[in-house]
């Protein structure tokens, strides 16, 4: 009985609380990390993954099915969607700060549903395709709590999570997905040695991905060239939201990074309007002013500035301009070859909405 009583007043306290976050799974032994953050904890943290568990921060192993369905009736979080080292971090930055959101950034628990999903239909699934469905419910309405009755959660999800994106914001939930044209995103991912090992790396679930979505796919990953397989990962990932969030669905908005840094303040009141968030011009400039847009947003500690980030740009655009040129004309073949792939904005010359 006292156990039972424990459990009851864990699971009221869940719901309620958003301090207690279910940070992530464990599929093999069936249960959830359930850390304990405030909210400056949140507002802080770049990344929700293993790099928030430090010795200040406790948590916990909880039985799944010992935290609680929240309902129909709990508010899902709002989402930002990208395809990897496009700004959201600073969008969501600048979100929190003009709009008052709750923000999560990159959640380990939504890495676990896409695991999941990606083999669903798979012998070696773990969970049934009831049981996914149930529990991606249950994470969205979990993710969706804040601290304050009228709180509006909003998670920034890491670039993978895109392949579920349709089925995490639901039919009410809306969504800001942040591309930039193919030039500048190779650029931005060849200026910076972390970001490319981590695009190679990422390659190969992305070449398997971009190749599920194309019939009769007539590459394989080792036959392209490193660069080329980065422009492979700006395809997959558009590919990918040309599916789950088709920009058709006033649900969804498509932004332009590059066109959000051209005119900051029309941007971020254009997406506070999307969300359905509170358009105040003065908490806008107030963000646009404050050292969010002079910081590197995932590591605050350092200097960053939309100049220098054209500059580094431009230094990868004359170091790599065969290989990138050749990227390029890989990517427009495809787009040739694919009708679908036509209408995406490999130029950036079609209009955000």
């Amino acid at each position: 009985m006292a156990t039972a009583m424990v459990e009851t007043s864990f699971q009221h306290r869940f719901a309620a609380d958003a301090s207690l976050l279910p940070h992530m799974a464990d599929l093999a032994n069936d249960r959830v990390l359930v850390a304990l953050l405030g909210e400056a904890d949140y507002r802080a943290a770049s990344f929700l993954d293993q790099r928030l568990l430090t010795e200040r921060i406790g948590r916990e192993w909880v039985a799944w099915d010992a935290l609680p369905d929240l309902g129909a009736a709990s508010p899902r979080p709002d989402f930002i969607f990208h395809i990897g080292h496009v700004g959201s971090t600073l969008l969501s930055r600048l979100l929190a700060d003009a709009g008052g959101v709750l923000p999560l950034r990159e959640p380990m628990l939504l890495r676990a549903l896409t695991q999941v999903a990606d083999r669903i239909d798979r012998p070696e699934s773990v969970w049934s395709p009831d049981r996914y469905r149930h529990r991606r419910e249950q994470v969205a309405r979990w993710l969706g709590r804040g601290f304050a009755p009228d709180q509006r959660a909003m998670v920034k999800a890491s670039s993978v999570i895109t392949a579920i994106a349709d089925d995490l914001t639901g039919p009410g939930g809306r969504a800001v997905f942040l591309h930039v044209p193919l030039p500048r995103y190779i650029e931005t991912i060849l200026a910076g040695d972390a970001s490319r090992t981590e695009t190679l790396a990422q390659a190969p679930a992305r070449m398997a991905r971009l190749a599920a979505l194309l019939p009769d796919f007539p590459f394989a990953l080792w036959q392209l060239p490193p660069v080329t397989r980065v422009a492979m990962s700006w395809l997959c990932e558009m590919a990918t939201a040309q599916r789950t969030l088709p920009p058709s669905d006033p649900r969804h908005l498509w932004v332009d990074f590059e066109r959000l840094l051209a005119d900051p303040a029309a941007a971020l009141a254009a997406q506070c309007g999307h969300f359905g968030l509170p358009v105040d011009a003065a908490r806008v400039d107030a963000a646009l002013a404050g050292p969010i847009m002079r910081q590197y947003s995932k590591a605050p500690e350092h200097g960053y500035s939309p100049d220098l980030r054209r500059e580094l740009q431009a230094q990868a655009a004359a170091d790599h301009a065969p290989a990138i040129a050749e990227a390029i004309a890989w990517v427009e073949a495809l787009a040739a070859r694919y009708t679908s792939l036509g209408t995406l904005p490999i130029h950036g010359d079609q209009e955000s909405r």
